[in-house]
């Protein structure tokens, strides 16, 4: 079976063009490279919001103990908003009181001392 970075790809005018292998598709398995394809049509970062969201959760039920990770995942997942929005000074500090609440608001009801 070939790998799918490995394929070989129909120009636009029919001709079969050779076959294209990126820089990462070379070190994927089989699986890995069909994943690599589908990943390459992805544009914007709203799933990596929306997962980065799910796995502070899971960090907050799991390991609540753990402020290292649980902070640089929230700081991971405040600069992806605000590169998903681009925003200015002002609005960055905004976006860090709000995710500083949001904190606050997962971490009373899990019993977890909060620090601002």
């Amino acid at each position: 079976m070939t790998s799918p970075a490995s394929k070989t790809r129909k120009s636009t005018k029919g001709k079969v063009k050779k076959p294209e292998q990126s820089f990462y598709s070379r070190a994927l398995d089989e699986a890995e490279g069909l994943d690599f394809e589908l990943a390459q049509d992805v544009e914007g970062i709203d799933d990596e919001i929306a997962l980065l969201r799910l796995k502070i959760k899971s960090i907050l039920e799991s390991d609540p103990d753990n402020i290292k990770l649980i902070a640089e995942a929230t700081n991971a997942l405040s600069r992806l908003v605000m590169a998903r929005y681009k925003m200015g000074s002002a609005h960055k500090k905004a976006l860090a009181h709000a995710v500083g609440g949001v904190l606050k608001d997962l971490a009373i009801p899990l019993g977890i001392k909060y620090l601002p």
